[in-house]
């Protein structure tokens, strides 16, 4: 499984909030390319999830779409670098990765973005891009991103078009490993802050809801300095909790403190229901940093559905 996946915090010249989502999943369903006797045939699945919050009107809407990769449905070329899901699309605009225009739609919400290449450097996570996320070897992914692009285009909710401007995060990964057994979920968080610099941090959770040791991250400092950061140079606190019409709970509201760095953190959802379900059950959402600094960013909360 690999993924290209795109969050970010966007305005209006009239300063109303939007955040968005953009991820296309690529799914392996063997190693081995079928027979190429049927344009139909293939081992390759893509899925797609796309959304919008509106903060102002505290409305969230999303979308999945799965192809096969086959007849041109989905896939992914170069020269230009091009990810495609039906009309969704990641596509670079010239011979270089960036500048990519980033395009989804779905009934009445809609993403036509330009996403730029800033100036903060691409991140390794983990070991040199190995970010291992449990015990055994299989458990781990090649993971890196960029933590602050400069973004701007139009979105649609409700049948309203806005312009807007703003920052992007954008997650590359691939791995072919699941959670371990003693594994639940994570809880990840990208923040940018308004002092320029960026934060990611990922929690690990065991089976017994507490931490674990292949929790880490990131701080990016303004000039590109990168810092790595683990269980041993971060507090993270669960402080309020939002519960679903299916009764799931989760922690909209944490406490992030990294002392070495003088950081202490609030970091809230700009409203609870934020959910994905789809195929997959998830919280994702938009939220904003107070506390020692200011900032904005997206929470993703995995493995607190009781269907799963």
């Amino acid at each position: 499984t690999e993924w290209w996946y795109f969050t970010g915090n966007l305005e209006d010249k009239f300063n109303r909030l939007f955040g968005y989502q953009l991820t296309i999943f690529r799914v392996s369903i063997d190693p081995e390319k079928p027979p190429t006797d049927s344009n139909w045939r293939t081992n390759q699945i893509f899925m797609g999830h796309f959304a919008i919050s509106d903060i102002e009107n505290k409305i969230h809407k999303s979308a999945e779409k799965i192809n096969r990769a086959a007849l041109d449905m989905a896939g992914t070329s170069e020269n230009p670098i091009h990810i495609w899901l039906g009309p969704w699309s990641i596509k670079s605009q010239g011979a270089a990765f960036f500048p990519l225009k980033l395009v989804a739609d779905y009934e009445d919400i809609r993403l036509d973005l330009f996403v730029d290449r800033g100036n903060k450097p691409l991140v390794l996570q983990g070991n040199k891009g190995l970010s291992q996320k449990g015990s055994e070897t299989g458990n781990a992914s090649y993971y890196y991103s960029y933590t602050r692009l400069p973004t701007e285009g139009s979105l649609s909710i409700n049948n309203e078009t806005y312009q807007v401007t703003g920052n992007s995060w954008f997650d590359r990964e691939w791995s072919s490993s699941a959670l371990a057994d003693d594994q639940q979920g994570w809880d990840w968080f990208a923040l940018q802050l308004d002092d320029g610099r960026d934060l990611m941090f990922y929690r690990m959770r065991g089976v017994d809801g507490n931490a674990q040791k292949f929790s880490k991250g990131v701080l990016v400092e303004k000039n590109g300095k990168i810092v790595r950061l683990s269980l041993d140079n971060v507090r993270l606190d669960s402080e309020e909790f939002w519960r679903d019409p299916e009764d799931n709970t989760y922690p909209v509201k944490w406490r992030l403190r990294v002392d070495d760095y003088d950081l202490d953190l609030v970091i809230e959802a700009f409203f609870n229901d934020q959910l994905m379900q789809h195929t997959v059950h998830y919280w994702e959402g938009a939220v904003r940093v107070l506390g020692s600094h200011s900032g904005r960013g997206y929470m993703e909360l995995s493995g607190y559905n009781n269907t799963e």
